[in-house]
């Protein structure tokens, strides 16, 4: 804390907004004296007295102003809120003092400003009181919940009906402040395969609140869709999780005991808690469909709780959760004219009153049980002849008719009621003056007892009186500009002689007794601050911009993750305890990183293009200089499995390695040579060993469809070579790729594509050997990885790791195309970047990019089992993928066509006796796949006549060429589409090859056509198009061939040329040639809508 002999200029405030004078009636002046009084206007209705209930505050300490110590206070006893509000007595010398101020500043028609010496002395009287405040005056509830008094029970939400008995043996009933964090004595079974268990990472754009500071230290925060309650003295997290979109905003009751979350996804849901024991207890979905929420605020007796939404034209709801109601209570809609309102807060007096504010306009509100009114007060540099600056936020002065703004040039606005008889409403405020209290902005105004308080730009924090006289401020944090100040609910000691409390600012230099407070930052910073002796505690510090890159250590419980703020930081994930970190001054964006097998060194890629080869324990460079070859990010980074090779790929579509070699008996990394056999990004790299010669093999896999392989042992400095370059996708783009644990006896290689579908290629020929069915959750995987295995494997099992645009799941091997043998759950919402694998296979780790988190996920593979094993054995998991099942009509005509094939292969017309098999040839299986709907390319008949031809040969030395039942299925469901055939890649096509015709469509000649048919891509022969068309139009009396021969295409072209119109539109080609149902193109949908539509 500074020093008191440190002073600050408090300017005299600037002139009143002018008014013509007013004149009152007397008992519209008594009116007005009652709101000064803190009392609630007669005409103000409590939306609540229908349901009267005790509010317990344990927030702010509120001031009566009006009212002196022997005053006896005539209260309603119809409203209840009153009571509370009227419930402070204060010392007679200070009350009288404050009451005599009261009075001034209370009077109508308000004079000019008073001058700074006025405010200076009666704030030195403030500040004289606030000190001498009596402890008993100070407390303000048992920490028990209030919604436990209303209702006419405890424990009440929608987890308890109303009017009912409590449920002595509920969960939220029972519970206790300490009970969440409670060691308890059996293990909960986890029942999921991955189990979220441990957060790194805040979201610094949202407030971090104390919810404990007695015996243990508290605090809740956000991060990415989770809401985090972390127990800094145990160093334990309860994680609440139950949204699936990040969250947006944060609130919590006086008392601590509510906590509301609310996010801003297409299913937009607001979930109140219950922080004792960590449980939902209601849930209000679609509060603000169009945009989600944007900012919420909870009554100080948590039954109410008011939102804004994000949409174009922001809506303001109240909604009583806590009863079955699941409509809001009132709503408003504001005009987009005053600008977006972020922040929103309820009056701690009277709960009838709120505001909220954008940047430029701030709003005040009156709401009963049937209505929500508003008022918007303008203020322009006009008002006060001097730059306002840009509001931050609001709130309520002690005095009931009065609010306080910030704004970013270190002023305060002070506004009150507007005393025009006809005008006389609570929410009816005008700006009265502006005070400017610093230099630097102000972002976060808050209220706790008797002060004021602000944290500001420069992460100071200042506490005023409530006549903005300053007492002290705190300046030593180093911190990032202030985003949340949260005071304990637990009482400050006694300002007795042994105490360390700090002295204001005043001539008397009075002991400052304030409540400990939890003060976070936008760099990601979070500090608990002990206000007797000024302890300072940092208690959580994580990355401030997005951290894409994370690597676990090959042998070891450790994790390293680096961010964009050029933090690399090294965690013990077991025992969640920092180990060390290295900053970076020069290359601060780190995008990629790596473990070598031995775990001794850590390769670092950043942004810039620099690697950088670290010594694993100490951070520091193993090179005296980093390697720059590369002058665009470094997307890619791994060292080959003997630890003498490492291999960069960069955005510039280019892999460069480095290589380990012996100088004068030292051993040193240098620059072996770059290749650039890519010409889109580069999707994968990863290193080998070759099965001959125990070698290093070195492959990329880029956007471009094609896998490469480098020789390493032929390559010598400033020359990579290539062995070979394969083009291994036709259609569709292989995402990620690695290799398949030994199951087999061949050596493969597995890939993923943007088509759902993972393959395995021969690591030697290449050859496509097998095409399956890969998770269906949203989007393709982006990632995938061996899960290493535990030596505690009982199964001895291998699993896969894979991470989707915003998921990440396991997958049980070998794969077959079975769905049951996959679970995936939402990880970050706004999308994943990366992911590791812990040594043992016990955990999965996962970087948010965007969201600036790490989330540690504990596998639990007996769960995984067990949902494989309830899915069903041999065939049932894959008939549950055809459209009707088993007995549906897809698999009848299956089971038709297999048998129409024998029959064809046997002749159709032929006397002789039939031979019915369980098999049929392997040729026919192309015909049956077009029978059955899916139409293979050439390429891919290729690649399934392969899979079924060449998977007996490694063990039998023999072909397969016939094919039963049970394969064919298989073979089908595994090739074909995942999501059928789907008319925006025809209309595509025809947008890309055509032109556009009169009706602003795109179309194709019919020559065109016919020539694109016969010389792009697979291109047919003319027999062959004259064939196909003909059928397809009805041109061929018997429909097309039923035995295999040569087609007679003798007068063909002239029919196709009157069957054929010239000109050829995507609809028409569609429904009048391939006779497909009409299609009307809509906005095409996204994966995760195909996905949805796949699983219902």
């Amino acid at each position: 804390m500074s020093d008191a002999s440190e002073s600050m200029v408090i300017e005299p405030p600037a002139q009143e907004v002018k008014q013509a004078p007013q004149t009152e009636a007397d008992t519209e002046a008594e009116q007005l004296s009652k709101e000064d009084k803190g009392e609630r206007p007669a005409s103000a209705e409590d939306p609540r007295k229908q349901e009267p209930h005790s509010r317990p505050d344990s927030g702010h300490l509120h001031h009566d102003e009006g009212q002196t110590a022997g005053e006896k206070v005539e209260e309603e006893p119809e409203k209840p809120v009153e009571e509370q509000e009227t419930s402070h007595d204060k010392h007679q010398g200070g009350q009288e003092e404050e009451d005599q101020e009261s009075q001034e500043m209370g009077q109508e028609g308000e004079q000019t400003a008073q001058s700074g010496e006025d405010l200076v002395h009666g704030g030195e009287g403030m500040s004289q009181e606030a000190a001498e405040l009596p402890r008993g005056d100070l407390a303000l509830g048992s920490g028990e919940s209030s919604l436990r008094e209303s209702e006419g029970g405890e424990g009440k939400g929608k987890h308890s009906p109303p009017g009912g008995d409590p449920l002595e043996d509920s969960l939220v009933y029972t519970a206790t402040p300490r009970t969440l964090f409670e060691e308890k004595e059996e293990p909960l079974v986890k029942a999921h395969p991955l189990n979220l268990e441990w957060v790194f990472g805040i979201n610094q754009n949202l407030p971090v609140f104390s919810l404990q500071d007695e015996g243990r230290i508290v605090i809740l925060y956000g991060s990415s869709h989770t809401v985090v309650m972390y127990d800094y003295t145990n160093n334990t997290q309860h994680i609440l999780q139950g949204h699936c979109s990040t969250i947006s905003c944060l609130c919590v009751s006086e008392d601590r005991r509510w906590v509301a979350s609310a996010d801003k996804g297409p299913e937009s849901l607001v979930i109140i808690w219950d922080s004792y024991s960590g449980i939902p207890v209601q849930t209000l979905f679609h509060c603000h469909p169009e945009g989600g929420v944007l900012a919420m605020a909870m009554t100080p007796d948590a039954k109410y709780v008011a939102t804004i939404g994000a949409e174009a034209a922001q809506r303001v709801c109240i909604w009583d959760w806590s009863s079955q109601r699941e409509d809001p209570v009132c709503t408003a809609e504001l005009s987009a004219a005053y600008g977006v309102q972020d922040y929103i807060l309820f009056n701690p007096s009277d709960c009838t009153q709120l505001v909220s504010n954008s940047e430029s306009q701030v709003v005040f509100y009156s709401w009963n049980n049937e209505k929500l009114e508003y008022t918007v007060p303008q203020v322009t540099e006009k008002s006060f002849n001097k730059v306002v600056g840009s509001f931050s936020q609001t709130v309520f002065h002690f005095r009931a008719s009065r609010a306080l703004t910030g704004t970013s040039l270190g002023n305060l606005v002070v506004w009150d009621r507007i005393r025009i008889p006809t005008l006389l409403k609570p929410h009816n405020k005008q700006a009265k003056k502006m005070m400017h209290v610093q230099k630097d902005s102000i972002t976060v105004l808050t209220v706790t007892d008797s002060y004021i308080v602000t944290g500001d730009s420069k992460g100071h924090v200042k506490f005023f009186s409530d006549q903005l006289l300053l007492l002290t401020w705190y300046n030593h944090f180093n911190l990032d500009p202030v985003r949340s100040i949260s005071f304990a609910k637990e009482l400050p000691s006694l300002a007795r002689g042994e105490t360390a409390y700090p002295s204001d600012c005043t001539i008397k230099a009075d002991k400052l007794i304030i409540r400990n407070f939890v003060i976070s930052a936008t760099d990601a910073v979070v500090l608990h601050v002990a206000a007797e002796a000024t302890q300072v505690n940092t208690l959580v510090q994580e990355h401030c911009k997005p951290l894409h890159a994370v690597a676990c250590h090959p042998a070891q419980p450790v994790i390293c993750m680096g961010s964009y703020c050029g933090v690399l930081k090294v965690w013990d994930y077991q025992c969640k305890k920092y180990i060390c970190s290295r900053i970076f001054e020069k290359e601060n964006e780190i995008n990629c990183l790596t473990y070598d097998p031995k775990g001794l060194l850590i390769g670092v890629g950043f942004a810039s293009g620099a690697v950088y080869i670290l010594d694993a324990l100490s951070l520091n460079n193993v090179c005296s200089e980093p390697f720059g070859y590369a002058k665009d990010t470094i997307t890619h980074i791994t060292f080959s499995s003997d630890s003498k090779y490492l291999a960069t790929a960069d955005a510039e579509f280019t892999i460069t390695v480095f290589n380990l070699v012996s100088k004068n008996g030292e051993k040193s990394w240098q620059y072996l040579g770059r290749q650039r056999a890519h010409y889109k990004p580069i999707q994968d790299i990863m290193f080998g060993i070759n099965l001959d010669s125990k070698m290093p093999r070195l492959l990329s896999l880029g956007m471009d469809r094609v896998l490469v392989e480098y020789d390493l042992s032929d390559s010598s400095k400033d020359d990579l070579r290539i062995v070979a370059s394969d083009h291994i996708e036709q259609s569709a783009v292989a995402k990620c790729m690695t290799w398949y644990p030994p199951v087999t006896k061949e050596s493969f290689i597995l890939t993923a594509n943007d088509q759902f579908k993972m393959k395995l290629y021969n690591s030697t020929t290449k050859m496509c050997r097998k095409t399956l069915l890969g998770p269906t959750y949203g989007s393709p995987l982006k990632k995938i990885a061996l899960l290493p295995v535990a030596c505690s494997n009982e199964l001895k099992t291998s699993y896969l790791a894979y991470i989707t645009e915003d998921q990440v799941g396991l997958q049980i091997l070998p794969v077959d195309g079975n769905p049951h043998k996959s679970s995936a759950v939402v990880c970050h919402p706004e999308g994943v970047s990366s992911f590791a694998c812990s040594y043992d296979g016990k955990y999965v780790f996962t970087a948010g990019g965007g969201d600036f988190t790490v989330f540690s996920w504990e596998t639990n593979m007996n769960a995984l089992e067990a949902a494989a094993c309830l899915g069903g054995k041999d065939l049932v998991p894959f008939y549950s993928l055809l459209e009707g099942g088993r007995d549906g009509e897809l698999f009848r005509e299956l089971e038709d066509y297999f048998y129409y094939c024998q029959l064809r292969t046997q002749g159709i017309d032929t006397m002789e006796t039939r031979q019915v098999s369980t098999k049929i040839p392997l040729t026919e299986t192309p015909f049956v796949m077009r029978a059955l709907g899916f139409y293979p390319t050439e390429q891919e008949v290729e690649d399934m006549l392969n899979e079924v031809k060449f998977s007996k040969y490694v063990d039998t030395g023999k072909y397969v060429i016939d094919i039963d039942l049970a394969d064919l299925l298989k073979l089908y469901i595994n090739h074909r589409p995942a999501f059928g055939i789907s008319a925006y890649e025809l209309q595509h096509a025809f947008e890309v090859l055509g032109l556009q015709n009169e009706n602003c469509g795109n179309a194709l000649n019919r020559g065109e056509l016919l020539q694109l048919l016969q010389s792009t891509g697979e291109h047919m022969t003319e027999e062959e198009l004259a064939e196909y068309f003909s059928t397809l139009l009805g041109l061929n009396p018997e429909g097309g061939r039923s035995e295999l021969g040569n087609y007679d295409s003798a007068g063909s072209k002239h029919l196709l040329e009157n069957a054929i119109p010239e000109e050829i539109t995507a609809e028409m080609f569609t429904v009048d040639i391939l006779g497909l149902p009409t299609f009307i193109l809509g906005p095409e949908p996204s994966e995760e809508q195909l996905t949805a539509q796949e699983s219902e």
